[in-house]
């Protein structure tokens, strides 16, 4: 079981299983939402627990198409949570215990800021890959 929630605590979940993959997106998007590390999260593991009053909803407009969840008290970003997609990400500073994997890759790497180093050996993308 692995717990999760946001900053304040009003927003908490479980995972009753490891998430899939764990990978870093480097585009503006996800680097403004502050969740660029983000862990995928099987469907049938996500378990919220309380707090659904507090998740809000970001749509973007076109041609962005991810609609991003974050807590309405204290601003953390969820990531997708209550997609029905079958599988969606979560960021990883969410969750309260070891998420049993480590990151595997680095995504839109040609949109990272120069200040930022990539530190560890996961394969990188210079965009999206296919």
């Amino acid at each position: 079981m692995i717990k999760g929630s946001c900053c304040c605590g009003a927003v908490k979940f479980e995972l009753t299983s490891a998430p899939s993959m764990m990978g870093t997106c480097h585009c503006s998007r996800c680097r403004k939402l502050g969740a660029s590390t983000l862990v995928f999260a099987d469907q049938k593991s996500f378990n919220l627990l309380q707090g659904q009053e507090f998740i809000q909803k970001y749509e973007p407009a076109p041609p962005f198409s991810y609609v991003r969840t974050f807590c309405k008290k204290c601003g953390t970003a969820l990531g997708e949570i209550g997609s029905e997609s079958e599988s969606f990400p979560i960021p990883v500073n969410c969750l309260d215990d070891d998420p049993e994997i480590r990151n595997q890759f680095h995504v839109f790497v040609s949109s990272k800021p120069v200040w930022y180093e990539i530190c560890d050996a996961a394969q990188q993308f210079q965009e999206n890959p296919a």
